[in-house]
């Protein structure tokens, strides 16, 4: 028996028996008679609440070991076995055998584990006596070799992830603010929705949540996991509460799109990532994606001809009229609640136009002097002409919106003006615009008049040396003749 309250029940029930002969001890010679009248009462066992009675020789022990006691409860709780927590002996060779087993099938049930041990100690006597499967797991148990389940990828970085979880402690962790820490990850749904094209498509969860307040800040679902839609999302989060101190996803190809990871830092967002295979470390998320699918999902099982538009807006009410309002089993309270009781870090979120401008990339490419253009994701774009001195001309645009591509000045990052695509058809027309002005200075060109420096230095040294010039010049009258 290892649980405390129970072992606490039954050293109150010994001192509910014996304390009265404690309190007014019996006169010499009458021990004996008082101690068979509580054999013959019945009592109410502490732990099944069926009646039960009690021996003499063991009222008889509980007394004497309590009379003299300072603690008469502490002496009266079951005492612990003398071999508890010591693991019956096994031979050197037989530990061996179980730890090579583990190591190779750490996912392996003790049950398993013991039932194959049986075959190695069959096929091989110099390992001993098999012990009882009671000792083979208390062993196992005592040398930490727990059940692990391995990762489903069985790559080389998946390896070391299941290493790592399993010589590395786990702790648990909460940012003290809220805004300091957010979550973000797609979850992938249980439910198909039917498309416009009439197509049933699994879709995905993006989820923001809150470290601290477990607040969600934005639910909403997309039919793929693209930078494109992870931007879309994570801006509506901004916007409804506020910029955080700090992001955390795994290491997704759209959290690693060079837009996300540039419009974080212009927010002056710190992304951080979780270990490549190690789930545990995004684990309040995984706490939310279990109460879509046990409640949200659950309610939507005979939804027929379930549409994006439709989930989306059972969602929205689910998540604030439920989630945020139920209590959390972590935190005390609800989401809600925490996330008005609690300080905050969090700072103003920036306007749409400026978000948009935030998440983009920036790129630098080759001027052609023939037109002026520049080519960008398989198109020309016109650089205007007071720019066309620049050789490498750097832009910031977003992959999949190339209506704003911007032209930026390289030194501080100002965008200087928009680029539009080349428009050939316009341009067909013979009229043309004069060039813009610059700040460089205008040369103006004069017809040359007399040799070149160099040439005529030439020409002096050359004279210097005293030698004829070294060719032979032809006579026109020569031919003639």
């Amino acid at each position: 028996m290892t649980d405390p309250k129970k072992i606490d029940r039954w050293a109150r029930l010994r001192f509910a028996i014996i304390g009265p002969l404690l309190a007014a001890p019996p006169a010499k010679g009458e021990l004996r008679q008082a101690l068979e009248a509580l054999a013959k009462k019945r009592w109410k066992h502490p732990i099944t609440g069926v009646d039960t009675t009690f021996g003499f020789a063991t009222l008889e022990r509980w007394f004497y070991a309590a009379r003299k006691a300072q603690d008469p409860v502490a002496v009266l709780r079951r005492r612990r076995r003398n071999d508890a927590g010591h693991v019956r002996r096994l031979s050197l060779p037989l530990c061996q055998a179980i730890k090579q087993q583990y190591r190779v099938h750490p996912g392996w049930t003790v049950q398993l584990h013991y039932d194959n041990l049986a075959v190695l100690v069959e096929e091989d006597p110099s390992l001993g006596d098999l012990p009882s499967y009671a000792t083979v797991r208390r062993y196992m148990k005592a040398q930490g070799l727990h059940r692990c389940r391995r990762p489903k990828t069985r790559t080389a970085g998946a390896e070391r992830a299941a290493e790592r979880l399993e010589s590395h402690e786990v702790r648990s962790y909460e940012a003290e603010y809220t805004h300091a820490l957010w979550h973000l990850d797609f979850h992938h749904g249980s439910l198909k929705v039917l498309t416009d094209s009439g197509e049933w498509i699994t879709p995905l969860l993006l989820g923001v949540i809150d470290d601290h307040s477990r607040l969600v800040c934005h639910l909403q679902w997309y039919l793929d996991e693209t930078a494109q839609s992870l931007v879309h999302g994570l801006s509506q989060a901004f916007q409804k509460r506020a910029l955080p101190r700090a992001l955390m996803t795994d290491n997704g190809a759209a959290m690693q799109a060079e837009e996300f990871r540039q419009g974080l830092h212009e927010l002056s967002i710190l992304h951080e990532t979780t270990l490549p295979y190690s789930p545990h470390q995004n684990g309040k998320q995984e706490v939310l994606w279990g109460a879509v699918e046990g409640r949200l999902m659950a309610m939507l099982e005979g939804v027929a001809d379930l549409t994006l538009e439709r989930l989306n807006a059972f969602t929205q009410a689910w998540v604030e009229q439920e989630y945020q309002r139920m209590e959390h089993k972590e935190i005390g309270t609800s989401p809600l609640r925490r996330y008005l009781d609690s300080p905050s870090v969090g700072r103003e979120c920036p306007d749409s136009n400026t978000l948009r401008q935030a998440f983009r990339l920036t790129v630098t490419r080759r001027q052609r002097r023939s037109d002026g253009t520049i080519p960008l994701a398989g198109k020309r774009f016109e650089i205007p002409s007071r720019y066309h001195h620049l050789e490498q001309v750097p832009v910031r645009y977003a992959r999949w919106d190339l209506r704003h591509v911007d032209l930026v000045d390289p030194h501080t990052q100002k965008i200087l003006c928009p680029l539009y695509p080349l428009d050939k058809a316009a341009n067909a027309n013979s009229a043309r615009r004069r060039r813009e002005a610059t700040d460089q200075p205008t040369i103006e060109t004069a017809p040359a008049t007399d040799l070149a420096p160099l040439l005529r230095k030439q020409m002096e040294e050359y004279a210097a040396t005293g030698r004829p010039p070294a060719y032979l010049p032809k006579n026109d009258n020569d031919e003639e003749s």
